[in-house]
């Protein structure tokens, strides 16, 4: 059995993680190591007021006068990384950090693992970092799990999950 830990936005999350701004604020992130600084993640209330992925800061300040442009901050996000990779090799000693945000391990004993996940999901959220986890027999079906949990979703029978998702949700895993 498989388990992904998911942290949408990740770098985004990185560099707030230890910045008291409201959830309400607008924020955009852009990486100031590209040749054009683009808006590369952004949270909800800045995808509300319009503010879209691609813009330059200026357009985005454009849309949204009150909107807080942030950096990418590899030190936050090493950081970051390494407190998740903890939590996951708390659960398992077969961790793989798949990509920045996410996180796959294996488990040889499937006892009361939504309960450990959803554990490890609520400690994350102490410590304001937003994750979802998804479990199931294969590391992608655990991928497309952790993408529709809220919080925390435990796949046992594939065909039945699998059947009713629309084929945008099942081209996560080859977009991964």
């Amino acid at each position: 059995m498989f388990a992904t830990i998911f942290v949408p936005n990740f770098f985004l999350q990185a560099a707030l993680r230890h910045e008291p701004i409201a959830s309400a604020t607008p924020v955009a992130l852009i990486d100031e190591n590209k040749n054009k600084p683009l808006i590369i993640q952004l949270n909800a209330a800045a995808e509300d007021a319009r503010v879209c992925l691609g813009m330059a800061p200026s357009q985005g300040l454009a849309r949204c006068l009150t909107l807080v442009i942030k950096t990418r901050s590899l030190a936050k996000e090493t950081a970051l990384a390494n407190l998740l990779l903890q939590y996951c090799f708390s659960l398992s000693p077969s961790v793989e950090a798949t990509a920045a945000g996410l996180w796959t391990i294996q488990f040889t004993r499937t006892d009361n693992l939504d309960r450990k996940l959803s554990d490890v999901i609520h400690q994350l959220g102490e410590c304001d970092i937003i994750a979802r986890a998804g479990i199931a027999p294969t590391p992608d079906m655990s991928f497309l799990a952790a993408n529709l949990a809220r919080p925390v979703l435990q796949i046992d029978d594939p065909t039945k999950f699998l059947a009713p998702l629309p084929i945008d949700v099942l081209t996560l895993s080859a977009q991964r």
